[in-house]
């Protein structure tokens, strides 16, 4: 019997969560948006207060992974140089040279993205848009796989830079880490008391780059992306579910992409060949929620964007009739 490439792949994936579960206690579903965006070649935004583990379960993707990874801790006083690289005058040669910088690597961890000032984050916007980096007049492309993971805390807002909406949209997904439960967090008082838990390599970036072409593979019907396309444009309406005047702007086409690739992604983590109303549904208020602008009458109320798509997603649910 022919192999499934599609089955194999699930597979290993699995390995891969179950891998990472050794150090992160449950964040099931922390690390099962941080494996959609890496096989969907998407950006993820980490939100929630410190102590969450946040930038441990990064460190960690990245080692059972492999490929190179770097951590840029970004504070008021980083320029775009420290981000991208400069030029650098060699005596030697008398020439300047090219140093790039940390940005130029498979991951990089972009540690409280929300304190480095306007100038670094376009720096880091055209990395995450382009897949380059530009030092003078010279471009530099990243590696393959590169993803940008980037974590900020929503609760401070001293010395912050909000991150501006066009960057926000360049990030596939934001996903909130929520505390842990009673159970899970005295397992983790457990395993802090025991030491650190060594993970192994699961993957490598060539096996990586292989299964996110496999994404790219994976069989969308007509009626999902019908689905996906119809979240999106309720959104855009002003008198949608989410009650009249409540979004001031929805999400673009980009979102619907974004959407389509994701369902893919979780269809490729299942071990499927095959996309499914429900895989866009299960993805859908981390795909499109960080996207919308609320009015100002919606935030002075109870609820947030993420209630807004949820209303969304059950609103067309009852009017869709293949579900």
């Amino acid at each position: 019997m022919p192999r499934d490439l599609f089955e194999d792949a699930g597979g290993e994936l699995g390995e891969v969560a179950a891998e990472i579960a050794k150090v992160i206690v449950g964040q099931e579903k922390l690390i099962d948006r941080l494996l959609t965006a890496l096989l969907s070649e998407g950006h993820l935004l980490l939100e929630g207060v410190p102590g969450l583990a946040k930038t441990k379960t990064v460190k960690t993707v990245a080692s059972v992974l492999g490929g190179s990874w770097q951590r840029i801790q970004f504070t008021p006083d980083l320029v775009p140089a420290d981000l991208i690289g400069t030029r650098v005058f060699s005596p030697i040669t008398g020439e300047f040279d090219l140093e790039v910088g940390p940005v130029v690597a498979n991951f990089v961890l972009a540690d409280e993205v929300n304190r480095a000032p306007a100038k670094v984050q376009s720096a880091l916007l055209e990395a995450m848009e382009e897949r380059q980096i530009t030092i003078g007049r010279t471009s530099i492309p990243l590696p393959r796989p590169f993803v940008v993971l980037a974590t900020q805390n929503p609760v401070e807002q001293e010395g912050t830079y909000p991150l501006p909406e066009a960057q926000m949209d360049r990030f596939m997904m934001r996903v909130t880490v929520e505390h842990p439960s009673t159970e899970e967090e005295l397992e983790i008082v457990r395993r802090a008391l025991i030491g650190d838990v060594e993970v192994e390599q699961k993957l490598d970036v060539e096996a990586l780059v292989h299964m996110q072409k496999l994404v790219r593979d994976v069989y969308v019907p007509k009626d999902v992306a019908q689905y996906a396309v119809r979240l999106v444009e309720l959104t855009r309406m002003q008198d949608g579910p989410a009650g009249s005047g409540v979004i001031q702007l929805g999400a673009s086409p980009r979102a619907s992409i974004a959407l389509v690739r994701a369902a893919q992604a979780q269809a490729v983590i299942g071990g499927r060949r095959t996309a499914r109303i429900s895989d866009v549904r299960n993805i859908a208020i981390e795909v499109i929620a960080h996207r919308l602008i609320l009015s100002f009458s919606s935030l002075t109320g109870e609820g947030d964007s993420r209630d807004v798509i949820s209303a969304i997603i059950d609103a067309a649910d009852s009017t869709w009739t293949d579900k």
